[in-house]
């Protein structure tokens, strides 16, 4: 075992997954005591400050700005992507002079892929410490300077992902890949649906809650790049197929807006908390554990196995 300035790390373990996956990676307990437990904490009492990596660099200037965004990242078996999206998107930021931190939000439950909870998740965890929160995903990098990830106004979110400039989804109520939102307005929308189990239509939902709440959604102007050259999509969809299986009574529930699940309805359990490392830049996993209520969304599960034995109960 061997000492870094985080935490003991496991040199072989670590040491594999650099030389196989090409990336300087460190991987260590996150010092935050009860953390290391079972829980739901918060991150509370501490404002986000630069790391000692950035200290003397002209990313110094992060310390006089007045807005802090956790970036939360819903994350399931994507490390490759992850390697390319945490060193790209922290040098954009970088140079926006953006405060900020990465959240990896790591699913490690027996259940579909929920990015709608995941980020649900995150924004418990960061809310107390950070103003706004950029709901990224793993596999969209910006390529463009003039895309600013500044704090969104009164108006409402700011959708950096905008159709016109996503390489992908063009469609005018698309609010997916990257979108800030301040945390009163996203705890006023009492944050996204609990019920999107699998891939997609979580965030056109979304779209109606930012509608509801009398908030509008503002895309980037002046923009001089378009839908090929705006964003890097770094997804393989022969390698990482989409779960986009429906089941039971799913294609139909969701396709409602949903006025009962969301923030205040949340059930999750956090595990473990490991900071990490990446080219030198450090990072925040969430193992995050979600639970399911077979009765209400029984998609959760497609195989019908958690169904059974809930029945059976």
């Amino acid at each position: 075992m061997a000492k870094t300035g985080l935490a003991t790390i496991n040199w072989l373990f670590i040491c594999g997954l650099a030389f196989c996956l090409g990336g300087a990676v460190v991987l260590s307990l996150l010092p935050m005591g009860p953390m290391a437990t079972d829980c739901t904490c918060p991150l509370s009492g501490v404002k986000p400050v630069i790391s000692d990596i950035l200290k003397g660099t002209p990313a110094n200037r992060h310390q006089q700005s007045a807005h802090s965004m956790a970036v939360l990242v819903p994350f399931r078996d994507r490390f490759e992507e992850l390697l390319q999206f945490v060193p790209h998107l922290t040098k954009f930021l970088e140079r926006q002079g953006v405060a900020h931190h990465i959240f990896v939000l790591n699913q490690i439950d027996r259940y579909r892929f929920n990015r709608a909870s995941l980020i649900n998740v995150g924004f418990r965890f960061t809310s107390a410490v950070y103003d706004y929160i950029a709901m990224h995903d793993v596999d969209l990098l910006p390529l463009n300077d003039e895309l600013r990830y500044e704090y969104p106004s009164d108006a409402g979110p700011l959708h950096i992902a905008a159709p016109e400039l996503h390489p992908k989804y063009h469609y005018e109520n698309f609010v997916g890949g990257i979108l800030l939102v301040r945390t009163d307005h996203f705890e006023a929308m009492n944050g996204m649906s609990n019920r999107y189990w699998g891939w997609g239509l979580e965030d056109d939902e979304f779209y109606v809650r930012i509608r509801d709440q009398g908030l509008r959604v503002i895309r980037p102007k002046n923009i001089t790049t378009g839908r090929n050259d705006t964003f890097s999509h770094i997804h393989n969809r022969y390698h990482r197929k989409r779960d986009t299986q429906k089941c039971f009574n799913q294609k139909e529930v969701t396709r409602k807006r949903d006025r009962k699940t969301g923030l205040k309805t949340l059930k999750y359990r956090i595990p473990s908390v490991h900071a990490m490392s990446i080219d030198g830049i450090n990072i925040t996993i969430l193992n995050i554990v979600l639970e399911c209520d077979i009765n209400e969304t029984p998609w959760c599960d497609c195989s019908g196995t958690q169904a059974s034995a809930a029945s059976n109960n």
